[in-house]
């Protein structure tokens, strides 16, 4: 059963920057696939960035530019470095694989407001 952590969220400006970790239990962390997906309130969860196990990665056309995905395998963490953060990046971030998923893990909240 992996288990997933995600942090690093917070109160930021517009403009601000963040970087979001996710630390996940169990030993097929480095074989999979993994992503980072957003759930704002009254909308659906989406996904933002992916990384495979040999660091390739894919981006949503909104945070493409702004937004990093990158991985430790030996740490089992990926991490989502965000920069020049807009107010429609509020959301509650979640990491997982791509389906199937995981069990959830709480997410981290980020809201970009003045």
């Amino acid at each position: 059963q992996v288990q997933l952590v995600e942090s690093g969220g917070g109160l930021v400006q517009p403009g601000g920057s963040l970087r979001l970790s996710c630390a996940a239990s169990g030993s097929i962390f480095s074989g999979n696939a993994m992503g980072w997906y957003r759930q704002a309130p009254g909308k659906q969860r989406e996904l933002v960035a992916t990384i495979t196990p040999s660091g390739s990665t894919n981006y949503r056309d909104s945070v493409k530019g702004r937004f990093t995905i990158s991985r430790d395998n030996a740490k089992s963490t990926v991490y989502l470095q965000m920069s020049s953060l807009k107010p429609e990046d509020t959301a509650r971030y979640y990491c997982n694989r791509p389906y199937p998923f995981y069990s959830w893990g709480q997410g981290t909240q980020v809201t970009v407001s003045s």
